[in-house]
């Protein structure tokens, strides 16, 4: 991702994988919450808000001088006690309109400032976080299409209108 696009370019690719996530996990519901294809793995909420989570990861990794949160424990014991559905589309909703609140609020030249150093994305320009929390909400909307087609649900085509 370039740091030359404007912040509502980076704010319009964060609506679209919105979208995408909407449309691929839509066809799960509240009665599908706590399903998860094997004991050990995230729910169907937990994944959802994760997904939720790592967005203000994101945001609060790139607005503190010490960086990125690592204390990953931590932050999957935060998703223990998810168990709705409902509430971590609701988390997610919050999530995404902080981040899109976020990347508008910069100019360029402060989307363009550094990353504060670390293992994650170190030095990288802080517009670099968009592409990363697109990426890894594909990632989630990808494991929820599994998880939906052994609900036995047919996801749409994310892409479609």
């Amino acid at each position: 991702m370039s740091t030359t696009l404007l912040p509502n370019q980076l704010a319009n690719q964060l609506l679209a994988s919105k979208a995408f996530f909407e449309r691929s996990a839509g066809v799960l519901d509240e009665a599908d919450s706590e399903f998860r294809p094997w004991e050990g793995m995230m729910t169907v909420a937990q994944q959802v808000a994760h997904t939720a989570q790592t967005l203000d990861w994101f945001i609060e990794g790139a607005s503190r001088r010490e960086g990125f949160d690592l204390d990953f424990e931590k932050h999957a014991r935060a998703l223990e006690g998810v168990t709705s559905l409902t509430a971590a589309r609701q988390m997610l909703e919050t999530a995404y309109a902080n981040a899109i609140h976020f990347i508008r609020s910069r100019s360029p030249e402060d989307l363009a400032l550094p990353l504060p150093p670390g293992p994650v994305m170190g030095g990288q320009p802080i517009s670099e976080i968009v592409w990363a929390m697109v990426e890894h909400t594909a990632h989630h909307r990808g494991a929820l299409t599994v998880y939906s087609r052994m609900l036995g649900k047919v996801p749409p085509m994310p892409y479609g209108g």
